[in-house]
C-alpha cells in the first residue's frame, strides 16, 4: 500500500471512529444495571433515554441472537412495550412474552430466519402514542373536536421509529434494511399501532403482527364501542397496502378483555377479504381460553413468527 493510500485509509478509519463516537454520545449503550432484564438465549444491548424529536425519551433494548457476531445480516422485528418482552422478574405484572426463549429456539431449529428484536419501552403516554392518529378524521366532528389533538400521538410515535430509531439500528447493527426484512409487532393497543404502521409506512414495514388488538377501543375516549372501532375499520379499509403485497397476522383470545374482540375482528377480517387478500398474506386466528396477558401471548408467539419469518 502506498503512503498516499495508507493516509487515506487512516483518515477513513478516523472518520468512522468519530461518527461512531457521535452516535454513542447521543444514543449511548448503557452498562448492565441491577434491575435490568436478563435473557436465557442471545444477549441484550440497552439504550436508556433514547432521544427523539417527536416523543419523549425511553429505553430501547436490542436482542441479538446467539452467533450474531459471526453470522450474516439479520431481519429486524420492532416490538412495542419493551418492558414486557424478556424477563418476568422486571415487568410490572411478573409476566413476559418470552421473546428470547421463543425467538432463540426457532432460530436454533432453523425454523425462522435469523433476526434481531428491537424492544421499544412504553411511557406514561402509551395510550396516546399507540392510538392511530388519523382515525380521528373518521368520526363525527362533535366527537372529534371534543378531544385535544395532543391525545393522538400515533403519528409522532411512528415518526420516531421510522425516522430516528430504524436508521440508528440499521447503522449500528448487521441488518437487512429493506421492507421485506422489517417487521412490527405488538399486542392490545400495540396491535392497533402495528397495523396502522403498515398502512402508513408500507415502504418501511413488510409485515405486521397484531395480537389481541384492542379493536373495540373501549374505555379510551368514549364508552361508545362502535364510534372509534368503526373509525379504525374505515381507516384500514382506505389505507391498506395493495392486496397480498405485505403480510398481516392478527389474533385474539376468548377470555378477559379478549372476549369482547370477536365481532370487531370479524369486521376487520372482512375488510381484508373484500380487498382481495388471501390466506397466504393475511391470517386471523382465535385462541380459545387465552386471555389478555403476556403469558398467553408467549404461548402463541411462535404462530406470528412462523407466518412473518418463515424460511
Amino acid at each position: 500500500m502506498t503512503k498516499r493510500k495508507t493516509k487515506i485509509f487512516q483518515i477513513s478509519i478516523l472518520i468512522v471512529v468519530i461518527l461512531f463516537g457521535a452516535l454513542t454520545t447521543i444514543y449511548g449503550m448503557t452498562k448492565p444495571r441491577e434491575g435490568d432484564p436478563c435473557v436465557t438465549t442471545g444477549h441484550l444491548e440497552r439504550y436508556a433515554d433514547f432521544h427523539s424529536r417527536f416523543v419523549e425519551p425511553r429505553t430501547v433494548t436490542v436482542w441479538l441472537p446467539d452467533g450474531y457476531e459471526k453470522g450474516d445480516s439479520c431481519d429486524v422485528v420492532y416490538m412495542h412495550d419493551g418492558q414486557m418482552l424478556f424477563d418476568a422478574t422486571t415487568s410490572w405484572n411478573h409476566q413476559e412474552w418470552m421473546v428470547d426463549e421463543v425467538f432463540g429456539r426457532l432460530i436454533a431449529q432453523d425454523s425462522i430466519r435469523r433476526c434481531i428484536v428491537v424492544g421499544i419501552d412504553n411511557t406514561g403516554n402509551r395510550l396516546c402514542e399507540f392510538f392511530p392518529s388519523k382515525c380521528r378524521q373518521y368520526v363525527a366532528s362533535e366527537a372529534r373536536d371534543c378531544k385535544e389533538a395532543k391525545m393522538f400521538l400515533g403519528d409522532e410515535y411512528l415518526r420516531f421509529i421510522v425516522e430516528e430509531l430504524k436508521p440508528f439500528i440499521d447503522s449500528k447493527y448487521k441488518t437487512h434494511p429493506q421492507c421485506e426484512h422489517t417487521f412490527i409487532m405488538g399486542s392490545s393497543m400495540g396491535g392497533l399501532i402495528s397495523l396502522y404502521a403498515l398502512c402508513e409506512y408500507p415502504e418501511v414495514f413488510g409485515a405486521a403482527a397484531c395480537l389481541s388488538s384492542h379493536l373495540s377501543m373501549y374505555g379510551l375516549f368514549s364508552d361508545n364501542k362502535e364510534l372509534w372501532a368503526n373509525a379504525f375499520r374505515d381507516y384500514v379499509s382506505e389505507h391498506l397496502p395493495a392486496p397480498n403485497s405485505r403480510l398481516v397476522y392478527m389474533d385474539h383470545g376468548t377470555e378477559t378483555i379478549d372476549a369482547d374482540y370477536g365481532p370487531y375482528q370479524e369486521k376487520i377480517d372482512m375488510v381484508f377479504k373484500d380487498k382481495g387478500w388471501d390466506s397466504t398474506h393475511f391470517k386471523s386466528l382465535v385462541f380459545n381460553g387465552h386471555a389478555h396477558m403476556e403469558r398467553d401471548w408467549a404461548k402463541r408467539l411462535h404462530q406470528p413468527l412462523y407466518f412473518l419469518l418463515k424460511k
